[in-house]
């Protein structure tokens, strides 16, 4: 074989290893793409209070996603009924609210589960009149405008306190508004009083001197809830597992950390220290899953309601939780 040919010989010896490790290559990329999990996103609807405006504020829920190939996308919502709706309608995957946004979404048909709750904080709501305000008691209310959101947690205390006063629900005058606006009729006297939650509250007590009428102590539980959209619970109850052991950590952490819950609360709200500070000490944590005796609190809030004709129809709120296969699951 001539020198000529030997170095023919070579370069193509050559090219068919270049060509073979090329080959290895793109196939052992190829499947590293396939063994890696898709991409997945969960969406959490939160509002200004609460674990969830926590664990936003922290980043631990992030990390522990990562691992999974799970990215979080979070959206403020003003209120419980808002976030439900967007919930209801695809927008989000997971959220947390009060007692009574679950009974008006579920008579709507909201497709929603009931997947977690935190411990009874009826100290965190009520009913407020202004500081120079003649009104004393809650039997004063009788023919008073009154502001709420409606169908939000604070709906069913204002219900509760009339039933104790002895006042018919339509002998007062309600005033459906979002916690912003009603805000802004309470401060202009266009309301006599106004029901309303943390840290709206805590900052109406704080920056207008708003007085306590009442509030839910012996009233009501006021049970924040974490609830998913049925079909999300169902496909990903894992992801559902995960987001409640975080929510766990960080209610564990925030019970012995009040100073630096505060701080995480003022720059996730962009309300001042001493007011989220207010709010926090109300708060109620340890998260806890869905218990039957919960589910019967529930299902008498929602009784009221449909006798007061504030939802559409009766509604049986069991309807709304988890089998029992999938709850192992969790």
């Amino acid at each position: 074989m001539s020198i000529e040919q030997k170095r023919a010989a070579r370069r193509h010896t050559l090219g068919l290893l270049f060509a073979a490790g090329v080959m290895a290559a793109s196939g052992g990329q190829a499947h590293a793409q396939a063994q890696a999990p898709a991409k997945q996103e969960v969406r959490i609807g939160y509002q200004k209070y609460g674990t969830l405006t926590l664990l936003k504020g922290r980043g631990t829920l992030e990390q522990r996603l990562a691992q999974r190939n799970v990215t979080v996308k979070w959206t403020e919502f003003p209120a419980g009924p808002q976030l439900l709706e967007g919930l209801n309608v695809g927008s989000v995957d997971f959220g947390t609210v009060g007692e009574a946004p679950p009974i008006f979404a579920q008579a709507a048909g909201a497709n929603l589960v009931y997947v977690g709750n935190e411990p009874p904080s009826p100290g965190s709501e009520a009913i407020v009149v202004p500081k120079d305000s003649a009104l004393r008691s809650l039997a004063d209310l009788k023919g008073k405008k009154v502001a709420l959101n409606k169908g939000s947690n604070v709906h069913y205390l204002l219900v509760k306190a009339l039933e104790k006063a002895g006042i018919g629900y339509k002998d007062i005058n309600v005033i459906y508004l979002p916690p912003a606006d009603a805000r802004a009729a309470f401060e202009r006297g266009a309301v006599d009083a106004w029901v309303i939650w943390d840290p709206f509250l805590a900052a109406a007590e704080k920056q207008l001197g708003a007085r306590v009428l009442a509030d839910g102590k012996g009233l009501v539980a006021n049970h924040q809830f974490y609830l998913a959209a049925r079909p999300y619970a169902e496909k990903n109850s894992d992801i559902v597992r995960i987001l409640l052991e975080e929510i766990a950590k960080v209610d564990e952490w925030g019970a012995k950390n009040p100073k630096d819950v505060a701080q995480i609360l003022a720059a996730q709200t962009g309300l001042d220290v001493d007011i989220v500070a207010l709010a926090a000490s109300r708060y109620s944590y340890g998260v806890k899953p869905i218990t039957a005796e919960v589910l019967e609190q529930q299902q008498k809030l929602a009784d009221a309601f449909a006798n007061l004709k504030l939802i559409p129809k009766p509604i049986a709120v069991k309807d709304a939780q988890l089998s029992s296969k999938q709850l192992a699951a969790q």
